[in-house]
């Protein structure tokens, strides 16, 4: 089966780098704009991962990620934070609600890579020939 992986943030730049970032893996990309939507699309595709920003408009991050760990369904869906905060309360605050991991922007592909691997099977789509 293959992982699904839940992108929310605000900039439709970081999705896209995002989408291209996982494009060689075997996995299922959806995205959301804003917590709010983060937590529709979460109730209806049920990701193994979130990559969750937390500045957001309508609903920020830490909003959506409490609003998760108290529904029993995602109460241990693994989050890592991907989000230019990096304040000492901030990463406290999350860390409390279970976050698994924190990267903050702008980011390394390949730790982000390493980051998500640590949680889902990340494997590499195989390589076509080309005609």
């Amino acid at each position: 089966m293959k992982p699904k992986i839940l992108s929310v943030d605000d900039s439709k730049t970081i999705r896209m780098l995002l989408k291209r970032l996982f494009t060689p893996f075997v996995c299922e990309l959806f995205e959301a704009g804003d917590g709010q939507e983060g937590l529709e699309v979460a109730l209806r595709e049920k990701p193994n991962l979130i990559i969750l920003d937390y500045n957001m408009p309508v609903m920020d991050g830490v909003t959506m990620l409490r609003h998760m760990r108290e529904n029993p369904e995602f109460k241990r869906t693994p989050v890592v934070m991907l989000t230019a905060e990096a304040s000492p309360e901030i990463i406290g605050t999350v860390a409390r609600l279970g976050v698994r991991d924190y990267v903050t922007k702008p980011f390394d592909g390949e730790q982000l890579l390493e980051k998500a691997a640590r949680v889902i099977t990340l494997e590499r789509r195989p390589v076509t020939p080309e005609a």
